[in-house]
């Protein structure tokens, strides 16, 4: 009687079962599937929303977007959290327009500054964090707001010159009529990130270091070092975005992708990305920066204030996190 009584239900059990265990095992792909799903319903309640210009400005963002969530993945499957990825991002686009001031003939010395302003803020990043023995998220918050205040010492909070033309027209100048040119950039960027988690020592220890650092440790690996450089490579990631992210607004302003620190940070959790460290790609964070984007141009087609789509970008980041809930057997 029991056995019948749970029967009509067996299906929907298995079906919810089946539904996580897709979600769990390919995240990327899910969160491509709801990107899709959460787009066609964008046209079905705007239809003005379908239009090559959306698409196009769709892409752009997703682009910048996974640039800036890069390192933050490296630094999150590593066990650690950079909420320096705005701020530093904010710092290069001051740099970018207030260096070159218009100039096409500036680049060099510019990309240069950028580096070596990135290189020092991941170095404090990474050593406060090993050395210091505080969460990482308060930590890089702390030294997010340093940067944060610097670029007010830097400017006086006013902007300060303009993107130069050709750097601009490497990122917004349109391919086949509607694919922006910044795609270009993640010809470099999308294989140099997939080599360093999938093919390069590093990634194999920054695998490690995330799931057991106790186990890293006893097989060998400088613990320490591999957390250090993980903040490095996310500054340099972050850094670089910037002075796209310059380019594509042309101008720039004190604390302008600060929002990037918590939008990289919920992009890579949506891509499949554990907190807890361990467990993650790029792959992942890549459609992750997607189903933000779209989930944004969503809630602002349907005109929503700002604090429903809070509302609501808080409530998938949860309802994802219970979906990736994904255990470490080594750590266990």
């Amino acid at each position: 009687m029991e056995n019948n009584l749970s029967a009509p239900h067996a299906p929907k059990l298995r079906l919810a079962q089946q539904t996580r265990a897709f979600v769990q095992r390919s995240p990327a792909a899910m969160a491509v599937i709801l990107s899709v799903a959460l787009y066609a319903f964008t046209v079905i309640m705007v239809p003005t929303a379908l239009n090559m210009n959306a698409v196009s400005s769709i892409i752009m963002l997703t682009l910048l977007l996974s640039f800036a969530s890069a390192g933050q993945t490296l630094v999150l499957i590593g066990g650690g959290m950079d909420f320096t990825v705005g701020a530093v991002m904010s710092s290069a686009a001051i740099m970018t327009t207030a260096i070159t001031y218009g100039q096409d003939g500036h680049l060099l010395p510019l990309f240069g500054a950028v580096m070596v302003m990135s290189l020092a803020v991941g170095l404090l990043n990474g050593l406060c964090t090993v050395k210091m023995g505080l969460p990482p998220l308060i930590i890089t918050m702390a030294i997010s707001n340093v940067v944060s205040r610097l670029q007010y010492v830097f400017t006086g909070g006013s902007p300060v010159g303009f993107a130069p033309p050709a750097f601009v027209s490497t990122v917004i100048s349109k391919l086949f009529g509607f694919l922006p040119s910044l795609v270009l950039y993640a010809l470099l960027i999308f294989p140099l990130m997939f080599y360093i988690l999938n093919r390069s020592r590093l990634g194999r220890q920054v695998y490690l270091v995330g799931n057991n650092p106790v186990a890293a440790r006893l097989n060998g690996i400088n613990v320490n070092r591999v957390i250090v450089l993980t903040y490095v490579i996310s500054a340099l990631f972050s850094g670089f975005a910037g002075m796209l992210g310059a380019a594509y607004m042309k101008s720039a302003k004190c604390q302008m992708f600060d929002n990037y620190a918590y939008n990289s940070l919920i992009a890579v959790i949506m891509g499949g990305t554990a907190l807890t460290g361990g467990v993650g790609s790029y792959t992942g964070s890549i459609a992750g920066s997607l189903l933000m984007v779209v989930l944004n141009n969503a809630l602002s087609a349907l005109s929503l204030s700002q604090p429903i789509r809070n509302i609501s970008l808080g409530t998938v980041m949860v309802l994802l996190l219970i979906l990736y809930n994904r255990g470490k057997a080594v750590r266990q």
